[in-house]
């Protein structure tokens, strides 16, 4: 087996042992078999130009065609010219299949099932990692840098991976990336003569010859290894998150629940909520009649810095089996006990438990822990929802609307943390609240009144292809256009309530759901929400309903006056059925159409999209990187086409100008016969190159006259004591180049233009200029010369 089979089949290995990283995301591990397989095609395609053998960005491309042509053929056979090219439509569908793909990493939980998506992801991410690691370890000879698309390769992996065995992954990946280097040392130490098993040992034991530095290498990889290994176990991680035992919100804490990392709530339903065809999220079975007001609450978004609301950091504890009265909430309010059997279905993976509000007690297996504020539970070490079945005990709080009105001052405290807003909020918020509410009598009447400027008189829509803006303007330009999502609406109210000195947060889960032929309700995708709560005191923490045509109006805020303009609470939403279905609800939520603005990848969930348009900087990446992929494939020829106009230009008169000009166009004449295949001898004299290029060109009288002047002229430069070149040489090496192409196959001449075998003379300069460089840093290093002993001969 020759040294370049050899590193090829290294590369090959070394990149599916790192792509094994990428097993613990994913279930079934079949995807690996069908990438082991194509990667194999692949590297046989570079084994093979390499012995053709084809100039080294020919060899790449004809990698890189093949991979294409390989995942055409796997994946968009039907959209592709003759099952294997790819056009515009199996482009496309190559387009709709990645966005799938994200869709479904980020709709799933570790392991997420293999989809056509994501199955394309991860064999065509191995494609191009394992064609990177061969083109610099295998086609430049490189084998170092290649460990950078490996590590890239196991980063990914790493950073999706919920832990566990990561160690273990490095472990395998480290290895190939080792198995890589000791193959091009080998394929080294081979071209200097024969690597001999053994070797005469010193007397000490120690061996010697080509065997000491293989046995030294392979033992600095190990304990380089090792090291990588052992040290971060040494150092402190970087563990922690929003909801800590410790109330921290960072580090281990020392409380029962230890450390708890947040992620947003409804991270796992983002990208998915825009889909044609509902799913299934929740199941529930109940005991109460009225199911308008069966919200299922995740989480509460309390911090407002002017951008986005987000989870406040909180003390957590072990569930207890009763909870506590809802803080604020006085004995006079009518009230009644709902108890609810909540199924997940097994895709969804969320870390906090979807619950009515308030709970009373819950019943359910695994490591959750509760947060007493805002009466939430969430999983502890990585204990998520999936497949769970929980059984929760709630409240349905009746108050009324006299009992609002009523409702005393809150405490300082917490008025004072709910009613926090930054100074650089816009001042068109409170003005705009001051004028809604303008002669409500009580904190209640001016609730209520912004509930009816959101939902009927202020004249906003739903719009689900809303362009709203980002940043601290977002808000106010939500008032502007008066369009947007429940997002929009509850943050926007949220605000505006506590300009309005009323202690206001944002709530995060699922409106109603919709009723089925087995008394059960379907909660689905679309049915995901956002609703502000209001704080007064002796009811508690209280839902409003900004956002029209979803979920449904609450019956205390219904004025006992006539002429009100809320609609009718007794009538569901549009996100709701009064029906038996079969399927889940088709409705169409704040996060059905644009889960953005529901949901981030952080705990933000924050009005920060903008939607007026690409960016100007990934536009610009885009065309730059459509400018990279024509020029890099076409470089070769422009550098050559660049060269032989150089080469053959004009010149300056002296008697030095005429000798560096003819030597110029003799290299221009030796390298065209390089690109028509007949390689350069630098032991011959010019005289004899010239015959050698008439006689394997087959070249014509005038074309083999104009080789031996150039050749005369040559030796002249070299050889006279007064040289005295004749003129007209460029024109000469211009005509034995048209002569060479006639003589030529097309496929020759195509291969002479777009990938000349004279190229090969950049890659030789910059191995020349880093040899320099490295013999340059090596004279400036200090030497020491080592003291001489007493008894020694300096």
């Amino acid at each position: 087996m020759s040294g370049r089979t050899r590193m090829a089949l290294s590369a090959a290995a070394a990149t599916l042992m790192a792509a094994c990283a990428l097993l613990p995301l994913v279930s079934p591990v079949t995807w690996l078999l069908q990438a082991v397989f194509l990667l194999t095609i692949q590297t046989g395609v570079g084994m093979a130009t390499r012995r053709v053998p084809l100039a080294r960005p020919l060899t790449v491309a004809a990698q890189a065609l093949v991979a294409l042509m390989l995942l055409t053929l796997t994946f968009a056979n039907q959209q592709a010219i003759v099952g294997v090219i790819p056009g515009p439509e199996a482009f496309a569908h190559f387009g709709e299949l990645l966005q799938t793909g994200a869709d479904d990493v980020s709709r799933y939980s570790i392991p997420a099932p293999l989809s056509d998506g994501i199955r394309l992801m991860l064999i065509g991410g191995v494609l191009i990692i394992g064609l990177a690691v061969d083109t610099l370890a295998v086609t430049f000879r490189s084998a170092a840098p290649a460990g950078l698309p490996l590590l890239a390769l196991y980063s990914v992996a790493a950073g999706l991976s919920e832990g566990g065995a990561d160690w273990l992954w490095f472990l395998v990946a480290a290895v190939g990336y080792l198995m890589l280097l000791l193959a091009e040392g080998r394929d080294r130490l081979s071209q200097w003569g024969r690597v001999f098993g053994g070797a005469p040992r010193t007397p000490g034991g120690e061996p010697t010859g080509a065997v000491a530095p293989v046995r030294t290498g392979r033992r600095i990889g190990v304990v380089a290894l090792g090291i990588a290994l052992a040290v971060p176990l040494a150092l402190p991680a970087m563990n922690g998150g929003l909801l800590d035992a410790a109330g921290t919100g960072v580090g281990s804490g020392s409380g029962s629940g230890g450390t708890i990392s947040a992620v947003n709530p409804l991270v796992s339903l983002r990208d998915s909520l825009n889909v044609d065809e509902d799913r299934e999220v929740l199941s529930l079975k109940t005991d109460t009649a009225d199911l308008s007001n069966m919200y299922l609450r995740i989480v509460s978004l309390d911090d407002f810095d002017g951008t986005t609301w987000q989870p406040a950091k909180r003390n957590i504890q072990a569930v207890p089996n009763e909870f506590p009265t809802p803080f604020g909430l006085g004995p006079d309010v009518q009230r009644s006990q709902v108890e609810t059997t909540v199924s997940a279905a097994d895709w969804y993976a969320q870390n906090w438990l979807p619950m009515p509000y308030p709970p009373s007690g819950v019943d359910i297996a695994g490591n959750w822990r509760y947060e007493p504020l805002g009466m939430t539970v969430v999983g502890d070490r990585r204990q998520t929802t999936r497949g769970a079945t929980y059984t929760v005990r709630s409240l349905d709080v009746q108050p009324t609307a006299k009992q609002l009105a009523d409702a005393p001052e809150p405490p300082a405290a917490l008025e004072r943390e709910f009613t926090e807003l930054p100074d650089t909020l816009p001042t068109v918020v409170a003005r705009t609240a001051r004028e809604v509410t303008e002669g409500a009598a009580n904190p209640y009447e001016r609730a209520v009144k912004l509930q009816e400027y959101f939902a009927v008189t202020g004249g906003f829509q739903y719009d689900t292809n809303v362009k709203v803006g980002s940043g601290r303007q977002a808000i106010a330009r939500f008032l502007k256009d008066k369009q947007g999502f429940c997002v929009h609406f509850s943050f926007a109210m949220a605000a505006m309530a506590r300009s309005l000195d009323i202690p206001a947060r944002v709530a995060v889960g699922f409106a109603p759901g919709t009723p089925q032929g087995d008394n059960s309700v379907s909660v689905g995708l679309k049915d995901a929400h956002a609703w502000p709560e209001l704080y007064f005191e002796g009811v508690g923490w209280t839902r409003f309903e900004p956002t029209p045509t979803r979920g449904s109006v609450p019956s205390y805020t219904q004025s006992d006056t006539t002429g009100s303009t809320l609609p009718d609470v007794a009538r569901p939403s549009q996100s709701t059925s009064t029906g038996p279905s079969a399927s889940p609800s088709t409705s169409e939520s704040c996060a059905g159409q644009n889960p953005d603005l529901c949901a981030s990848e952080s705990p933000e969930a924050a009005l920060v999209t903008d939607d007026d348009g690409p960016k100007w900087y990934v536009i610009l990446a885009w065309a730059l990187g459509g400018a990279a992929a024509l020029l890099i494939p076409l470089a070769p020829m422009l550098w050559r086409l660049r060269t032989r106009a150089v080469r053959l230009g004009g010149h300056g008169r002296t008697e030095a100008d005429v000798s560096l000009h003819t030597l110029a166009v003799w290299q221009e004449l030796t390298d065209t016969a390089w690109d028509f295949g007949i390689s350069p001898d630098d032991s011959q004299t010019p005289r004899k190159t010239a015959a050698r290029i008439v006689r394997l060109g087959h070249l014509d009288p005038p074309a083999a006259a104009s080789v031996h002047r150039v050749a005369d002229a040559v030796e002249q430069v070299l050889y006279a004591p007064t040289p005295r070149p004749p003129t007209g040489l460029a024109e000469d090496v211009r005509g034995v180049l048209s002569d060479l192409e006639s003589k030529s196959a097309w496929t020759t001449k195509l291969r002479a233009r777009l990938a000349p075998r004279s190229s090969a003379r950049v890659a030789w300069a910059l191995s020349d200029w880093w040899a320099n460089v490295k013999r340059r840093a090596a004279a400036a290093r200090p030497t020491w010369r080592r003291p001489s002993t007493p008894g020694q001969r300096g």
